[in-house]
């Protein structure tokens, strides 16, 4: 039986297998594959257009899908934007949405204390690009009142890239409708100086 057994770590066989692959190779190269229109991606259809790229930042300016991040009492004025006194729907503000995958935009509102950082952060890198930051309130934007404590961070903005800051203690919800409204701005590439 053992006389039966093939040694394919020959040199015959070694040989052979190089020869099979280079005939498949020579074979193909000469044929084109054109990709399926039906499985080509989103992305690649919209960079081959030029008009898209007008579209898609439009998009992005005018629906902000924000994620609450409320810690402190801060949120419950952000708890008020959402209310039909605001009407932020009306600007392209949609639904505070639980997940962050379906966000572009997290409002961090009230302290942040040293042991929330990492949770921030995920929260953060699971975001969609193009991803944004709003500090809402004293507390995330420098510390607040325990600026000095041993616990709490002095501002968001050493933690994550923050694009607008809304200042009060607590703040209006009307500032955060501004801060949105300068944030639309940044997106659109209307920066003010």
């Amino acid at each position: 039986m053992e006389d039966d057994k093939i040694d394919t770590n020959s040199e015959e066989f070694t040989d052979a297998k190089k020869e099979m692959d280079k005939l498949v190779y020579e074979s193909v190269k000469d044929r084109e594959i054109k990709p399926n229109v039906i499985f080509a991606k989103l992305s690649d259809f919209t960079r081959s257009m030029p008009i898209t790229k007008g579209v898609v930042n439009w998009a992005r300016v005018n629906s902000m899908w924000p994620m609450m991040f409320g810690l402190a009492c801060c949120a419950i004025e952000l708890m008020d934007f959402g209310s039909a006194r605001i009407d932020a729907e009306r600007k392209g503000y949609l639904l505070f949405r639980g997940t962050p995958r379906q966000c572009d935009v997290i409002i961090v509102a009230g302290w942040v204390t040293k042991s929330m950082v990492p949770e921030i952060k995920r929260l953060y890198e699971q975001m969609e690009k193009p991803r944004y930051v709003i500090a809402f309130g004293e507390c995330a934007t420098c510390g607040g009142p325990w600026w000095e404590s041993y616990n709490i961070i002095k501002g968001i903005d050493e933690v994550l890239p923050v694009d607008v800051f809304v200042a009060g203690c607590p703040p209006r919800p009307e500032n955060l409708f501004a801060a949105l409204m300068k944030l639309q701005k940044k997106v659109g590439g209307n920066v003010e100086g």
